[in-house]
């Protein structure tokens, strides 16, 4: 299974969106920075929480806020999300490649961006000092995409090279 075969592949986006959860993107988006910002995204997430888009304007207002506790918070709600769509397990721990066939049945696009939350998810953990964490997720990434396609492995190295050298030093 090539993970990075868009062809036929809906996203995360082209889910309908209410119009007025759209409206509330939109306002906190020309409004980015300013304390109004939050409450709209929020807003949007009151009214629809489990719309991946209103997931991901929320997600990525707060890592660009450097707020990644809350970021992180965001990113376990996305994966719940996802993982409902797709039928997975609840716990990314006890996914399993052969959970991937099935999932990429009901939407190859939908278990990639599942897969790239879950990078970001262990990036986020690495980054707040969560290194078990982090790397397991990273792991269990590195598991699923063995083709690393999505470079889950790549992370992991230069996160452990990180490590080692500053062991070294």
């Amino acid at each position: 299974m090539d993970l990075m075969d868009f062809d036929q592949a809906a996203l995360y986006f082209d889910d309908p969106v209410a119009p007025e959860v759209e409206r509330l993107i939109a306002a906190a988006g020309a409004g980015y920075g300013s304390d109004e910002s939050e409450a709209l995204l929020l807003r949007a997430y009151f009214l629809a929480p489990g719309q991946l888009v209103v997931l991901v304007a929320l997600y990525r207002y707060y890592f660009y806020q450097h707020r990644l506790d809350d970021a992180l918070v965001v990113a376990d709600r996305t994966l719940a999300a996802a993982a409902e769509r797709l039928n997975l397990p609840t716990a990314w721990r006890q996914l399993h490649p052969e959970h991937l066939g099935y999932a990429a049945m009901r939407s190859i696009g939908l278990l990639r961006f599942y897969l790239m939350v879950l990078k970001a998810a262990g990036y986020i953990n690495l980054r707040l000092g969560r290194a078990a964490d982090g790397e397991a997720m990273l792991e269990k990434l590195v598991e699923l995409d063995s083709h690393d396609r999505l470079g889950g492995k790549l992370l992991l190295d230069v996160y452990r090279n990180a490590l080692s050298e500053e062991a070294a030093a």
